[in-house]
């Protein structure tokens, strides 16, 4: 394998790392996210915990 081709290999390698790191942290924010119930002052309910 020649100079160029290992420098080609190790960058593609780097730059899909850096997208599956990118992308694992986007699926986490969007879970926390859309898992949070939602918070909305009724009547009869408690007070709205401090997470809200």
């Amino acid at each position: 394998m020649s100079r160029l081709a290992q420098r080609r290999l190790a960058i593609l390698v780097a730059v899909v790392l850096v997208g599956g790191f990118i992308v694992a942290n986007a699926h986490l924010i969007t879970v926390a996210v859309l898992s949070q119930p939602d918070c909305t002052l009724v009547a009869s309910a408690a007070a709205a915990k401090p997470a809200c």
